[in-house]
This record gives structure tokens, C-alpha cells and sequence, in this order.
């Protein structure tokens, strides 16, 4: 899963939701360094992408964005949910994505101190571009992966990308509506 799923998962705590968020960034024994709560988050991260890989639908998606894709279908995937998840909030949030987003953001910005360097490098561009409302458009998250592809992963193509997922979206749709009710009930059996 990618920014917006995890925070999401993370409920209403803004620690757990900023130790979610940053938990690609921080490495083995560091989340030491880190308030309880932020480290909850860190390792519900880790718990997240660990059922997410294992998961058949999931297999199965980047199974099918595997012959476009190759090593990158894992990525891809996990942006195409997110962008599933931004269409549908208000189904599985039971509220709004915009105001979620800026409690979010002001959250962020509270406990900027315990951002990691990395992520205190792009959060102000994150929040300025309110990046986790433009996962809801196929143009925001076309905007996304172009982000990737100069920041981080040079070889995400993302107007193949976005070919794919409108030539595919009904059988990506399903596959993620049969995964992430299940994840959201994994995350609810957690505990710390």
C-alpha cells in the first residue's frame, strides 16, 4: 500500500498515523529513536506490507501488471490502490478525503521534529500540492508517479501507467475491493 492507505489504517491517532507514514524511511532498530506511539505506527507499517504482499488478490494484480511492468508491478499496484481507495473514501472512511487530509497535514507539521531527513525534505511539497486528495483523479496520480519517476524510480513509466489502469480498471477495482476490506480487518486484530 502507499501513503494514503497506510494512513488511513493507522485511525484517528495522529502519532500512529505519522509512524505509518514514515515507515518505508526508517530502518531496523532506529525506531527506537521515536515516541511509542510513532513507533506503534512504524511497526503497524511493516505489518501492512507484509499481509498486503501475501495477500491472493493482491498476488494477482501484480501478476497482471507484471508482463507491462516487470519489477515495478509491486509499486504500481500499490499506487493503483491508493488511487482505488481515494475514489472510494467515503465508502470505507465513512467521511470526507479532503478534511482527512488536512488533519493530516496539520499533524504532520505538529510533529514535524520526529520526521525523518528524508521526509522532511518533500512533506512540505506533499502538503502544498495536497498530494493525498490527487490520488482521487486519474490526473493526480499520473501527477504522482511522475513525481516518482524523477524523485525515486526513473524507470516508472507513468503514461503506461495510466494506459493500464484505464484500459484495466474494472478488473483492478474488484481485485482491490476483494483485498482491502480484508486488510482493514487484519489491521483491526493488531495489537502492540
Amino acid at each position: 500500500m502507499n501513503y494514503l492507505a497506510h494512513i488511513f489504517l493507522s485511525g484517528t491517532d495522529a502519532e500512529l498515523q505519522i509512524g505509518n507514514f514514515i515507515g518505508d524511511f526508517v530502518k531496523g532498530s532506529r525506531m527506537t529513536h521515536y515516541p511509542q506511539n510513532i513507533r506503534k505506527g512504524i511497526i503497524l507499517h511493516r505489518k501492512i506490507d507484509e499481509f498486503t504482499d501475501a495477500h491472493p488478490a493482491v498476488r494477482e494484480t501484480v501478476a497482471l501488471i507484471k508482463p507491462e511492468f516487470g519489477r515495478y508491478s509491486a509499486i504500481i499496484a500499490d499506487m493503483y490502490f491508493d488511487y482505488f481507495l481515494a475514489i472510494n473514501f467515503k465508502m470505507y472512511a465513512h467521511r470526507s478525503l479532503h478534511l482527512f487530509a488536512f488533519r493530516f497535514y496539520l499533524a504532520s507539521l505538529i510533529h514535524y521534529r520526529h520526521l525523518p531527513a528524508r521526509v522532511k525534505g518533500f512533506i512540505f511539497h506533499f502538503i502544498g500540492t495536497n498530494r493525498l486528495c490527487k490520488y482521487a483523479s486519474v490526473s493526480g496520480l499520473k501527477n504522482s508517479l511522475q513525481i516518482m519517476e524523477k524523485h525515486k524510480t526513473p524507470a516508472i513509466q507513468p503514461d503506461k501507467a495510466i494506459q493500464f489502469l484505464i484500459e484495466n480498471t474494472n478488473k483492478l477495482e474488484t481485485q482491490f475491493h476483494l483485498f482491502f476490506p480484508d486488510l482493514i480487518e487484519f489491521v483491526k486484530q493488531q495489537t502492540f
